[in-house]
């Protein structure tokens, strides 16, 4: 066998490594979720490129055409459904398209701006992850047989935990408009979620559904800050 011939058979999806040979761009502000997804292509075989906007996003698609693309609803620079539509749209058409938040009901919007399927935050399950990809593959790019899937959780790097909860300080530091305060508000729900803190959960989601109805208080906004405040007391830099 020759040296190209075994470079592409090392690319060929196998059991253990059912992605192997795809490329996954995460459209995705969060480092914290980032990781998660990081961890999961990894034990997957799948290679990861980041985009934290829908403009980082465009300028990496000029230059490349991923094989799957997830996208979070909720990003600095708009909707992810804007993205989504583009991606479903475009040719040639990258093979998968998914739609990601914390938030249930995002999920609804993500199939209508052409999604082919939806993740839901938390991002812990390998099971789930290599599912969502594989089967809206064609069958020729799955692997064959059955596959061993280890039920471990993975577990995100705490660091890109504070370095999120710093980016919400930094935001929520000074008098912001409207749409910042629901960006951050967003922001934090997910990223509560995907660590599992419940009481900083609560409090985004009061300033969400807040902002929604038009009935948040600076009282809200102000314990959320709090909240964010502590964590980072908590959690030293590394």
């Amino acid at each position: 066998m020759d040296e190209f011939a075994t470079l592409a058979t090392h690319r060929i999806p196998t059991a253990q490594r059912p992605l192997l040979g795809l490329t996954v761009l995460v459209v995705e502000d969060s480092r914290f979720a980032c990781d998660a997804l990081r961890l999961l292509c990894l034990r997957s075989g799948a290679r990861i490129r980041r985009a934290d906007c829908i403009a980082s996003a465009r300028r990496h698609l000029q230059i490349y055409l991923p094989s799957v693309a997830i996208v979070d609803m909720g990003l600095p620079d708009g909707s992810g459904a804007t993205l989504i539509e583009e991606l479903s749209q475009q040719t040639p058409r990258i093979e998968v398209v998914l739609g990601m938040s914390g938030d249930p009901f995002a999920e609804d919007a993500a199939i209508a701006a052409g999604a082919d399927g939806f993740l839901a935050k938390p991002l812990n399950s390998l099971a789930a992850f290599q599912d969502a990809v594989l089967s809206r593959l064609p069958q020729d790019r799955r692997p064959c047989g059955p596959r061993p899937i280890a039920d471990d959780p993975v577990v995100p790097d705490p660091a890109a935990y504070r370095d999120d909860l710093c980016h919400a300080a930094d935001t929520l530091e000074n008098n912001n408009p409207d749409d910042v305060i629901d960006y951050v508000a967003q922001f934090l729900a997910g990223l509560a979620l995907s660590a599992q803190d419940q009481p900083l959960h609560r409090a985004a989601e009061i300033v969400s559904k807040g902002r929604a109805k038009g009935t948040v208080l600076n009282a809200d906004i102000s314990r959320l800050t709090q909240l964010v405040q502590d964590r980072i007391e908590r959690q030293p830099a590394i």
